[in-house]
């Protein structure tokens, strides 16, 4: 049984990738929809035809929100009244949903799935002795999904879908929305690019500071890699008893005793609301 696809958005950025993905799998109908002049151009080039969105309203199984996340509750508030019943709508990221953007309607499902992206290490081939962290001696991708709202029968449809989009697939993992929502934006992006932002910034001070370019490039990335696998365990070894002092000496100048309240729920629900374009909520 053919399953038909409209995929909203499909000419921006997630879009195409998700409609290359897609187009040659047997099983799907793929409706490409799309409203921006440049993102109409691309899918032709690429060979796709372009359906409004009326047409796929009342004809589509599942609906694939490939927009950003300020637009998805615009989007989501136009399309969403006019599905058909059982209809499966498959969000991309987690903080519309979670921020409760979405129109209310129990007759269709809720689907988020996300890509973790290529791992920097591999755990199917865990290091052993001779892994040279030093040196001198298409990537799978593993995926979340969660069933946000529908029946149970429908996460196995979502999840199919979601390993053809994000393909190769290394693991797939269900979780819920709010789990996601833990895991970005509070962990990857409010706190992980921090902390990466501010290891760049140190990087380019010491190039002010006149460390030639290239060697502040090399060092500091080469550095990251290692120092990645000690503190998340890929490594069987520890830091040595200086870096251990100086990260002592300089955690607390650098990192506020109160940094974890980014992972608090409420922090999170207000970080998702700001995402989705939402105004604060009134305590």
């Amino acid at each position: 049984m053919t399953t038909t696809i409209a995929l909203i958005g499909a000419g921006g950025k997630m879009g195409q990738r998700v409609s290359r993905n897609l187009q040659h799998i047997a099983d799907y109908r793929l409706l490409c929809i799309e409203v921006g002049q440049e993102g109409k151009k691309r899918l032709r080039e690429a060979g796709f035809n372009v359906v409004e969105q009326g047409a796929a309203e009342k004809d589509a199984d599942v609906f694939i929100l490939a927009v950003p996340d300020h637009l998805i509750g615009t989007v989501a508030n136009d399309l969403i009244p006019r599905i058909k019943a059982g209809a499966i709508v498959i969000g991309l990221d987690p903080a519309a949903v979670y921020a409760g953007v979405m129109p209310e309607r129990a007759d269709i499902t809720y689907f988020i799935t996300h890509p973790c992206h290529p791992p920097l290490f591999s755990d199917s081939h865990p290091a052993d002795k001779d892994t040279d962290w030093f040196g001198g001696m298409s990537q799978p991708q593993s995926i979340v999904c969660a069933l946000h709202q529908g029946p149970e029968e429908h996460f196995a449809t979502g999840e199919r879908i979601a390993r053809c989009m994000f393909a190769p697939i290394l693991r797939s993992h269900r979780i819920t929305t709010e789990q996601m929502a833990v895991l970005e934006p509070a962990v990857v992006e409010s706190t992980g690019i921090c902390c990466l932002m501010v290891f760049k910034k140190a990087m380019d001070r010491a190039i002010e500071m006149g460390v030639p370019r290239e060697a502040a490039w090399d060092f500091v990335l080469g550095h990251i890699r290692t120092e990645l696998a000690v503190v998340f365990g890929f490594a069987d070894f520890q830091f040595s008893d200086g870096a251990k002092k100086a990260v002592e000496q300089n955690m607390q100048r650098i990192i506020r005793d109160d940094w974890e309240k980014v992972l608090e729920f409420p922090e999170i629900r207000k970080s998702v609301r700001d995402i989705a374009g939402l105004p604060p909520q009134e305590n």
